[in-house]
């Protein structure tokens, strides 16, 4: 291809000497470089503000405005300040060249001058640019890169935002549901049994303290009901309390009532997110109340393991299990899901009828204190 169609560059040639103008202008032109030529300041300051070159080879000695004073002006002008100037010249003394670099020359090329050294100095320049505009580039997408980020992370904010109050929602929802079939129930039995007592009581008194008996009972169930509902609906669960601290009250409370001592392997690191202790806390919470109303185990495992980079909870038992798509209501699975995923986590359920269940959730982080 011939080097006349190569456009490497465009070139604003500035020297009030024809014959070192028409010598340039046809070597840089074979060279492949497109070439601008004026013979005075003021014609090369107008070209350089409507098209702005590429490179700007500059005599010094010219009428009128002087090499010096064109290139202090393109360096105050926003739109020619970023063009390398060479300095082209017949003036060897060293505080002309020293001049040249103060008002803002990148190179200066004495007169009379080799070809092959234009062209080196001027593709040095040229190459020093292209990067710099390709880094300015980068620059630039990668500040719309990172805007974007910033952006999709919002977002995701606003969105585990809106997760966390629907399933704040629905677990109050599901507080409502068991307040009305626990609770209620209770007092309606309770009321049943002090109304048989009351009419038991004239003609057989035994009958009717083994009806109290009864609805004592019944009343403690119901005072425990409460006592639950009370607990899950409260906005801070851990109470200030260290997750460990609260987790052993919790199976303090669940060896009272069922028997079972559950098996425990906790390795929870200082700097757990308050949100995963929470989500954690309210997983077991959920999940050993779930065990201790159906499933019937004799034996419960609870492990919490952690990396560098995510936190395992794994809680399982050995009850009669359930079908897990059959029972996204009652074992309150959906509750546990929406919590894990508002915090960008990952829960697995397995369970089948007469085989346990096994409840796994994944929290990612970046963990700096391996512990």
């Amino acid at each position: 291809m011939d080097a006349s169609h190569l456009h490497k560059g465009d070139i604003l040639i500035v020297d009030d000497t024809l014959d070192n103008l028409r010598l340039l202008s046809k070597m840089l032109t074979n060279q492949g470089y497109e070439v601008r030529c004026v013979t005075n300041g003021a014609t090369a300051l107008i070209g350089s503000q409507a098209q702005p070159p590429d490179l700007i080879l500059l005599d010094i000695t010219m009428p009128g405005l002087n090499g010096y004073e064109v290139c202090q002006q393109l360096k105050a002008d926003s739109r020619t300040c970023e063009i390398p100037v060479i300095f082209i010249s017949a003036l060897n003394e060293t505080f002309d060249k020293v001049k040249a670099f103060s008002v803002g020359g990148v190179d200066y090329i004495s007169k009379p001058f080799q070809l092959e050294e234009v062209f080196v100095r001027m593709e040095t320049q040229l190459t020093s640019r292209r990067l710099q505009a390709q880094l300015q580039v980068q620059n630039s997408r990668l500040q719309q890169a990172e805007a974007d980020l910033l952006k999709a992370l919002e977002q995701e904010r606003e969105l585990n935002l809106r997760l966390q109050e629907m399933a704040t929602i629905e677990e109050r929802h599901r507080i409502a549901r068991d307040i009305h079939d626990s609770l209620g129930h209770s007092l309606v039995a309770l009321n049943i049994q002090l109304e048989a007592a009351m009419a038991l009581w004239p003609d057989n008194s035994t009958k009717a303290y083994e009806c109290l008996l009864e609805a004592k009972q019944l009343g403690s169930q119901a005072l425990k009901a409460v006592r639950e509902s009370v607990g899950l609906i409260r906005s801070e669960p851990l109470q200030s309390q260290l997750l460990a601290t609260a987790i052993a009250s919790l199976t303090e409370e669940f060896h009272r009532l069922t028997g079972i001592l559950p098996e425990c392997n906790i390795h929870i690191p200082p700097n757990l997110p308050h949100p995963v202790n929470t989500t954690i806390y309210r997983i077991l919470q959920e999940g050993l109340t779930n065990i201790c109303k159906y499933a019937e185990a004799t034996t419960v495992n609870i492990q919490i393991q952690s990396t560098d980079s995510h936190t395992v909870l794994m809680l399982q038992d050995n009850g009669k299990g359930f079908q897990v798509t059959e029972n996204t209501r009652g074992f309150g699975l959906r509750g546990m899901q929406e919590r894990v995923t508002a915090l960008g986590g990952d829960l697995e359920i397995i369970s089948n009828p007469n085989a346990g269940c096994r409840i796994t959730a994944i929290f990612q982080y970046k963990n700096t204190n391996n512990c």
